[in-house]
């Protein structure tokens, strides 16, 4: 490993000089940065970069990272949606609650999930993030498992409520570990390969709950049994969360002393840093008037208002085709096979071009024709295009994780990127409860209206894609041109450049107050 004091040497007033008109350049950031604690990785690295890793190095590294924490993340998030979906199947399978009570325990979930969306995420940011994740998967297993024994309207909505509560920490946490191990343009393709889950879990539920309808006896209800296995799986879940996922580079157990060194080094030129315990009130401020944080909510709430309906009510519009509860289980599991596929496909072009705005189009569309299909076809009898239909509508899922790789992407300062994560998944779960009520029983069987307000929030969602992609570019273009200035002002080499950039990367500055960020479209 060799230092970075070996450069070509300079008379030393003439270095004295230059510096001093550095810092009298950056005054402003430096005050900044001087006036709060940088991150934790200064502990390791400082502030200016002292080791070097070879290419080789860094890739057997990467391959380490990614045998411990994509596998782990991938467990939680098949384990959430699982969890979370697991009254969509309850509903064929005997569940006590119907009409619009079952539409009100649907909704309890999202609004457990609101009102602690900001208390979980500011406490998470003063505790190891693994333990606090892992802890509260093991909660909501329990809480999943206590389901077997409610009965009442009431019960099965303050349990679906205290899920909410327990599972809303789960993406801010993901996406704020996926962002401090890995590069920007391996960030999308990371965080594809845990929310894939998604739609793996569409397909193994299915099966599941498929097995359990041909149980027979009077013992336990079908529904049961479902909770019961779900949220075991959970527990055990939360236990090796709990053991193997790492904090934070800083605190990998897994690695060794170098190994934390070269993972910090690996991410220090993306300029986004790792984490800081502090709550820092400017980044808060600045997470709320930065105009893309809430084109941000309005892109969650388009896609996640469909989510909401459909997670909870696909098997019924398949069942609404003339299938049994059976048939309704097994021909519900390909269309979480597309999803899943959808969501690889639109991660790897997410890195590979460096996108995140493009890959939402591109599974839009396909939801947009499957909606309008439904409504086109709707008493047609042509079971099969209407099965078609359905598979294609599950493809707009990918969004949101898209979503999830632009904060990690565009986002800097850890009390903002906190925030801004917080306040996605908070227009997530209130998405997710306008859209438990967009399928209403008096329009069942067919829900014409609810599949309407699909088709038109996901055309919304498309223009909505292209004009965050703007206005990131654009953003490029100005601090390519204020940083061009400063180097012709201050007559600096591509070496100074790059000294004051890495003495920038751990500060925990957000995206607008280091002149070195790069936001990625």
């Amino acid at each position: 490993m060799a230092s970075l004091q070996d450069r070509k040497s300079l008379d030393t007033d003439e270095k004295t000089r230059s510096r001093d008109e550095e810092k009298d350049a950056y005054d402003v950031t430096v005050s900044v940065a001087e006036s709060t604690e940088g991150d934790e990785a200064l502990k390791l690295v400082g502030k200016e970069r002292t080791a070097q890793f070879s290419e080789e190095y860094n890739k057997k590294l990467r391959r380490k990272l990614d045998m411990i924490i994509p596998p782990l993340c991938a467990a939680v998030y098949f384990t959430q949606f699982l969890d979370k979906t697991s009254l969509n199947y309850a509903s064929i399978m005997g569940f006590p609650i119907v009409g619009q009570q079952y539409n009100l325990v649907s909704l309890a979930f999202y609004l457990g999930f609101l009102v602690w969306e900001f208390p979980t995420v500011y406490i998470s940011q003063k505790l190891r993030v693994g333990k606090y994740l892992g802890a509260n998967i093991v909660v909501w297993g329990i809480i999943l498992m206590c389901h077997a024994a409610a009965s009442s309207f009431g019960a099965f909505f303050a349990l679906r409520f205290l899920l909410g509560m327990c599972e809303s920490c789960v993406a801010p946490i993901l996406i704020l570990i996926i962002s401090m191990f890995y590069k920007k343009d391996e960030q999308g393709t990371r965080v594809s390969w845990f929310y894939v889950m998604n739609g793996l879990t569409q397909v193994f539920g299915g099966f599941v709950a498929y097995g359990i309808s041909f149980y027979d006896g009077n013992a336990i209800a079908s529904y049961k049994i479902v909770y019961l296995l779900l949220g075991g799986l959970a527990i055990l879940v939360g236990v090796c969360v709990i053991i193997w996922l790492p904090d934070s580079p800083v605190h990998a157990r897994a690695l060794t002393t170098e190994e934390r060194i070269a993972a910090l080094e690996r991410v220090r030129d993306d300029q986004g840093g790792t984490e800081n315990k502090h709550l820092k009130k400017d980044q808060i401020i600045e997470a709320l008037l930065d105009i893309r944080t809430w084109l941000i909510v309005l892109t969650t709430m388009m896609t996640s208002i469909p989510n909401g309906g459909l997670s909870n009510f696909s098997n019924k519009i398949i069942k609404s085709f003339g299938y049994t509860s059976r048939q309704t289980l097994i021909l519900s599991t390909p269309g979480g096979a597309v999803a899943s596929l959808t969501t690889l496909l639109c991660g790897w072009y997410s890195d590979k071009k460096n996108e995140r705005m493009i890959p939402i189009i591109f599974c839009l569309i396909p939801t947009i024709v499957g909606s309008a299909m439904l409504i086109g076809l709707n008493n047609s009898g042509n079971k099969g295009a209407l099965l078609f239909a359905t598979y294609l509508i599950g493809t707009f899922g990918s969004a949101l994780s898209s979503v999830y790789a632009y904060n990690a992407s565009n986002t800097s300062g850890h009390t903002k990127k906190n925030t801004i994560n917080a306040i996605t998944l908070v227009a997530f779960s209130v998405g997710n409860v306008v859209g438990t009520e967009i399928f209403q029983p008096k329009d069942a069987p067919a829900y014409i209206p609810g599949k309407i307000a699909i088709m038109v929030l996901l055309t919304v969602q498309l223009f909505i894609s292209l004009l965050l992609r703007w206005i990131n570019i654009r953003l490029n273009k100005q601090k390519k041109a204020q940083l061009e200035a400063e180097k012709t002002k201050n007559g600096w080499t591509a070496e100074d450049v790059q000294r004051e950039r890495e003495r920038h990367a751990f500060m925990d500055l957000t995206d607008k107050q280091n002149p070195f960020f790069v936001y990625t479209a």
